[in-house]
């Protein structure tokens, strides 16, 4: 396949640039990849799509002000986007600068502390951090929340409350998991009450999240890798609303990459079950794809020849994404991080 296939016209002014007043307001397209129908609904209907004994697994890492701005101590600005916390004094990160630092290079961050070039790993400077205070506390204070490149804002309260999920909860994302900014405490309620369970990963999301495929054919892509967690407790979870016949979904591609990286990982096995424990995720889905776990993927709209497209085109299959997309612009639905969202049921498997 070429990355051409996954290509589609995006008109800027159905980019979201913030988020809606109420979390729960957005809109949602319900894509049937079983027949190929598709519907427009509204958010707060997810409730009517989901069953009694059903399983939805939410991503709860937490973004970081991963965006740190300042100059070379030998002259010349420097923006800073960390990618990944490694320990309490050191981090990888993009660095953007007029010429790339050489390894010994100081940083003078924020004007409030200094960090060296220790090492370079392909796109990613190792930054060796110089203060008595961790990493983290030292981006809480002087960091900025880093917004994905299409929204031309810079970060604001609003989005500091507004691009953090109500149940993010472990720090070291660098982009929100975006379809769970959709859901308010409320809507959490609902989904209990109606008896359908609720479970939860951890995958910090990298800034790679955001990149287009660049080569032309897709197979040549190198994935970005990121970190994931998975408790015993919601693999035991899992593993019940299989058995009882419920259907799992995930909220959000980064949910469904973590779910489908334990299985992945867990074909090595001679029981063959889902493994929990924490391990390093460069799973590609693109069509052909068997999915091991998730049954149907609540998600926002993604970016054109990005491979969050190709994960969706195979969730559903190739032509009823197009038609859903198509579908998508011509309605003015809302694109991307602030936009509106879709509920995804799995495409038959012999049409896979």
């Amino acid at each position: 396949m070429r990355t051409e296939d996954f290509d589609f016209y995006l008109p800027d002014t159905l980019i979201a640039q913030h988020p809606t007043a109420d979390r729960t307001a957005s809109r949602m397209l319900h894509v049937n990849g079983m027949d190929g129908s598709l519907h427009d609904e509204t958010f707060s209907g997810l409730p009517n799509f989901l069953n009694t004994g059903d399983l939805v697994v939410f991503n709860d890492t937490r973004v970081i002000k991963a965006r740190l701005f300042g100059q070379k101590l030998t002259g010349g600005n420097v923006e800073v986007l960390i990618e990944r916390v490694i320990d309490q004094h050191t981090a990888y990160a993009h660095v953007r600068a007029s010429r790339a630092p050489k390894i010994g290079t100081q940083l003078r961050l924020s004007n409030a502390f200094n960090a060296e070039v220790t090492a370079r790993h392909d796109d990613l400077f190792e930054l060796r951090f110089l203060s008595d205070i961790a990493v983290l506390d030292l981006l809480e204070q002087h960091g900025a929340l880093p917004l994905p490149p299409y929204i031309t804002h810079t970060a604001t309260s609003e989005d500091e409350e507004r691009y953090q999920t109500v149940f993010s909860k472990h720090l070291g994302a660098v982009a929100a998991p975006t379809a769970g900014l959709h859901f308010n405490e409320d809507m959490l309620a609902q989904l209990k009450q109606k008896g359908v369970d609720i479970a939860y990963v951890t995958l910090h999301v990298g800034a790679g999240t955001f990149q287009p495929v660049r080569v032309d054919n897709i197979n040549e892509h190198i994935m970005h890798s990121e970190l994931y967690n998975i408790s015993q407790a919601t693999i035991d979870m899992i593993t019940t609303t299989k058995k009882r016949g419920g259907k799992v979904t995930a909220i959000g591609t980064t949910a469904l990459r973590a779910l489908e990286s334990a299985a992945r990982v867990s074909a090595t096995n001679l029981a063959g079950s889902l493994q929990a424990g924490s391990g390093e995720t460069n799973i590609f889905i693109t069509p052909g794809y068997h999915f091991n776990v998730v049954d149907r993927l609540f998600t926002n709209f993604h970016l054109p020849k990005s491979t969050l497209l190709m994960l969706v085109s195979a969730f559903a299959g190739i032509d009823t994404i197009k038609r859903a997309y198509a579908h998508a612009v011509t309605e003015q639905y809302r694109f991307f991080s602030y936009g509106d969202a879709m509920l995804i049921e799995q495409q038959l498997a012999e049409k896979v």
